[in-house]
């Protein structure tokens, strides 16, 4: 009995303590001036929010602020606001609930989040409609005991204008940056790895991705339902399925990427249907631009369909994918512009006048492709004497010519600027 009577004086007096050590980091917080500059007491910190516009919060070295496994750990209502140097963990797992790391309410304008590492189930950093708020040089990592789609999102921008998401470190959450009805943003050089999707856009225009890495993820980058997006200077490193992934996009420039070894992922050691690894994919999208960029060493370089068309495709490498082009459409498209078309590193033709454009049109599909296409079955004889043969008929009895893409310029060799490790 008496050592039972100890055990409930502990829990009273641990609860106690808890209940304590809330209300004074809140009542610190609450008291605080516009301006202040209020650094949190080394040890674990429960979950707190920041009420108070034009402050500064920050961690000594060995402070933890510790959510308790529900809700939110920190929740920052008032502009101005910076957050900095916090280690965040075990905030809570329900998505649906919002369950966030740092919660960013939509009236905390000009929120500045940065150098803190947060690792947890639910989401990293939600943006709720908030304008102005800079994200960066933070440190993300999800839950590895809840399956991938089970996790939330690194960071998600929800109705988010003009944030800044800038050098930060996101490993194993769903999507290390979703961003969701959010308008003239910038996401610049974060490095995103092990992953569903690198960074999500859905229902977003006017934002600029540059700078960022992905990889191992089974999406580096998925574009969708969005337009006037830029594009630039992004990486994809042996991503599966899709290195680029593009839905319903108009109107963006795709611009100076390098994507490199894209393969066909894997379900439980079943291919994915329909996901070969294609460094870029791009389906009912229109009026794009795609120029310096490189497609490398991926199972299909680029593949097109349903009714994308009337892209410029110009000044790009396509070197050593396993099949360059999957076109599937029934207008021929011309990937060149102003005499200048891509370097294609198994274009057979030649250049008589030695002036780096190839003399004859490199033209990746043919009718074969297209029966191959139609019937996969059919693959198993691709290397066949007798689709030798068809190809040969084919080139030289040019009776039907199918549809497709056509270089009429090609590069013989690749530019300077795209030249890669």
């Amino acid at each position: 009995m008496l050592m039972n009577l100890c055990r409930c004086l502990v829990v009273v007096l641990a609860a106690g303590w808890c209940l304590a050590a809330e209300a004074g980091v809140q009542a610190v917080l609450d008291g605080l001036q516009p301006g202040d500059t209020h650094t949190l007491p080394p040890g674990d910190i429960p979950p707190f929010r920041v009420p108070v516009a034009d402050v500064t919060v920050r961690c000594s070295g060995a402070t933890v602020i510790d959510g308790g496994g529900t809700g939110n750990a920190v929740t920052i209502t008032a502009p101005g606001v910076r957050l900095t140097g916090c280690t965040i963990r075990n905030w809570g797992a329900d998505l649906n609930e919002l369950d966030t790391g740092i919660f960013v309410a939509r009236d905390a304008t000009g929120t500045v989040i940065e150098g803190n590492t947060l690792t947890g189930p639910g989401f990293g950093i939600w943006l709720d409609a908030t304008p102005n708020v800079t994200v960066r040089h933070n440190r993300i990592q999800g839950d590895t005991n809840l399956r991938s789609q089970d996790r939330g999102n690194g960071i998600h921008l929800f109705n988010t204008q003009a944030a800044r998401i800038e050098g930060n470190h996101i490993r194993q959450t769903r999507d290390a940056i979703y961003v969701e009805t959010a308008n003239h943003n910038e996401i610049l050089n974060n490095v995103m790895t092990d992953l569903r999707y690198g960074i999500h856009y859905m229902y977003s225009h006017s934002n600029r991705l540059e700078g960022n890495l992905t990889r191992n993820t089974r999406t580096g980058y998925a574009l969708m339902q969005s337009k006037r997006l830029t594009v630039v200077n992004n990486r994809s490193e042996g991503d599966r399925n899709y290195g680029i992934l593009m839905n319903f996009i108009t109107q963006s420039e795709i611009r100076n990427n390098v994507i490199t070894g894209v393969r066909q992922g894997q379900s439980a050691g079943v291919d994915i249907e329909g996901a070969e690894g294609k460094a870029v994919f791009i389906y009912n999208s229109l009026y794009n631009t795609f120029s310096g960029n490189v497609f490398r060493d991926s199972d299909i370089g680029i593949h097109l369909t349903a009714g994308s068309e009337d892209n410029r495709v110009f000044a790009n490498a396509f070197i050593d994918n396993r099949r360059q082009v999957k076109y599937v459409a029934t207008r021929t498209q011309e990937w060149s512009e102003a005499g200048q078309g891509n370097f294609w590193s198994d274009y057979l033709g030649w250049d008589r006048d030695q002036d780096g454009v190839g003399d004859v049109a490199y033209e990746p599909n043919d009718q074969v492709d297209r029966l191959l296409w139609t019937y996969p079955e059919a693959r198993v004889l691709m290397y066949s004497p007798a689709v030798d043969t068809l190809r040969w008929v084919q080139r030289a009895f040019p009776v039907v010519k199918a549809a497709g893409v056509a270089d009429h310029h090609p590069l013989m060799r690749v530019p300077t600027t795209l030249e890669v490790e």
